[in-house]
């Protein structure tokens, strides 16, 4: 599953990357004047060039290679609220790095959002994003680390609990 999350998140990448060039470079550019920023309602309290567009798939990218070098990193202590022994330990790194590889997804897949969000914006002259974009993703991130908090748990605790790894 791993490796079709690491694709998909690349595919996201790519996705973001064209949609930028598009809007940029592309044959149907965008105005000289874009909505770099937006409040709490979704309405722009800044503009500027399309140019700054570009930033978002570039911090997108530095994103995903931090998370992916922070992955490859093996966990030698590990602050859980469960004991971490010899048996456990090999689960609770795949875990972690599963939990990664989603983290990585839906972080990409917020940048591809909104910067989908602000070409579009620009394109049907409405200048205007969805505020519950930002929630909505919060809920996501967070409510993965937490299935994948409870599913190490209980996981490092079956494998501490079974009579074979005393």
């Amino acid at each position: 599953m791993r490796k079709t999350l690491e694709l998909f998140s690349l595919g996201m990448l790519a996705i973001l990357y064209w949609m930028t060039w598009a809007a940029v470079s592309g044959p149907n550019r965008l105005p000289d004047r874009v909505p770099t920023h937006f409040d709490i309602s979704g309405n722009p309290n800044a503009w500027g060039s399309p140019r700054i567009l570009i930033f978002l798939p570039i911090v997108a990218t530095g994103v995903y290679l931090l998370i992916t070098v922070l992955a490859l990193i093996p966990a030698t202590r590990i602050n859980l609220p469960v004991r971490v022994t010899a048996a456990n330990l090999p689960f609770i790194q795949e875990r972690t790095r599963d939990l990664m590889s989603w983290i990585k997804v839906e972080i990409v897949c917020l940048f591809a959002y909104v910067q989908w969000s602000i070409i579009q914006a620009v394109r049907e002259r409405e200048f205007h994003i969805s505020p519950l974009m930002l929630p909505f993703f919060l809920v996501c991130v967070l409510g993965t680390v937490g299935a994948y908090l409870v599913i190490i748990v209980n996981g490092a605790k079956a494998r501490t609990d079974s009579p074979g790894s005393r």
